[in-house]
């Protein structure tokens, strides 16, 4: 198996920062089909690193996924802590009129 020249190296590190923000998925795509051209079709090293970068971008996804709904949740949560708030003061302002 012949090793990965330092190009090839640099432009893989180029396609796995482009591959951390989903939306330059495309991009990163691109670079990536650049990478796999300069690899010799019979090579284990193609096969290999073409598994893995589909295994990359479904775990970018996943995780910009999981990281909105966790987003969500928190906006949801802080919507319900200022409606509690809320709902306290205006139980304290009623008790007092009274």
């Amino acid at each position: 198996m012949q090793p990965l020249t330092q190009h090839q190296l640099d432009q893989l590190h180029v396609c796995l920062h482009l591959a951390q923000d989903p939306t330059q998925h495309s991009k990163a795509a691109e670079a990536f089909s650049y990478l796999q051209d300069t690899i010799s079709e019979d090579s284990p090293a193609k096969a290999l690193l073409t598994a893995l970068w589909k295994e990359v971008l479904m775990a970018r996804r996943s995780a910009a996924f999981w990281q909105q709904l966790s987003d969500v949740e928190q906006n949801i949560s802080q919507r319900l802590a200022q409606n509690h708030v809320q709902l306290q003061q205006n139980y304290l302002r009623l008790v007092q009129e009274q």
